[in-house]
């Protein structure tokens, strides 16, 4: 199919797009999600104002601490570590990960994020790391959503109408942590049907075992975080199971033990059973 007639736009500017916005236009990332909404006119924008062309969106740099990731740098450049400063090596195993080359040529981390797919990589991982969303509105002014909290469900965010992702922040601590992950797929370059995701970083306190492809937001299990961080021992899959069907009461058998397989992989990557 084709999409139904629309104008597409490409700022070069912070200001340019946000007059765009305040104009009622879609902002348009890597367009690897809503180019096939456009195709199938499941999503039928008027005008779509591309961000690729915005230098402040597309940077990488370190401040004060904190790794600043801006929305339009591509899943390929953090695959590559295409960047001034050293990513966080789990960002880089993750992006390498995701679909084909040929999308992460073009899909972007902000993209990602703004989509909310329950079973897309970033949204997990980022959620793993402790990571923030800078969220940018019309006016140029900037907030934070901090994750798991961006995401209050599937394909939904913290997003206003006329806001967009600016930028992924991490705490450039956790370059240094270890780190889990595992996901289950029918096939390479497929969305996960299971994720597991765990991040430890000792001398931070900082520690967060998550579950994502839940059919939902990622589900960070906090008991679990502090017994393993408490142990420093594999919870076992008898509690990861129990904590699961708490968290999901009505989840079929086959998704749980999905999601059991997948975090049971990722924990036992970053400390013994």
């Amino acid at each position: 199919m084709k999409p139904a007639a629309f104008d597409h736009q490409r700022p070069e500017t912070a200001e340019a797009l946000a007059a765009l916005l305040a104009a009622g236009a879609k902002p348009l990332a890597g367009g690897q999600s809503l180019g096939p909404m456009l195709n199938l006119r499941l999503a039928r924008p008027d005008r779509l104002a591309g961000l690729a062309a915005i230098p402040a969106l597309a940077g990488i740099r370190e401040e004060a601490g904190i790794i600043r990731i801006g929305a339009a740098v591509t899943h390929a450049r953090i695959e590559d570590g295409d960047s001034p400063v050293a990513l966080p090596p789990a960002l880089r195993q993750v992006a390498r990960g995701i679909a084909y080359r040929a999308v992460r040529n073009r899909g972007t981390i902000g993209g990602s994020l703004a989509h909310a797919d329950p079973a897309a990589d970033w949204i997990t991982t980022l959620t793993a790391l402790g990571a923030q969303v800078v969220i940018r509105d019309a006016t140029g002014g900037e907030r934070r959503a901090a994750l798991p909290g961006f995401m209050p469900g599937a394909y939904r965010t913290a997003l206003g109408p006329a806001e967009i992702i600016a930028a992924v922040e991490i705490p450039a601590a956790l370059r240094e942590a270890y780190w889990g992950y595992h996901k289950i797929c029918r096939k390479v370059g497929e969305f996960a049907d299971a994720i597991g995701a765990v991040a430890l970083h000792p001398a931070t306190g900082h520690v967060r075992i998550v579950a994502g492809a839940t059919g939902g937001a990622p589900l960070l299990l906090e008991g679990i975080g502090a017994d393993l961080a408490r142990t420093a021992r594999h919870p076992g899959t008898g509690a990861l199971r129990l904590a699961l069907e708490t968290a999901l009461p009505g989840a079929d058998r086959v998704r749980i033990q999905l999601l059991v397989t997948a975090l049971d992989r990722a924990i036992a990557k970053v400390v013994p059973a």
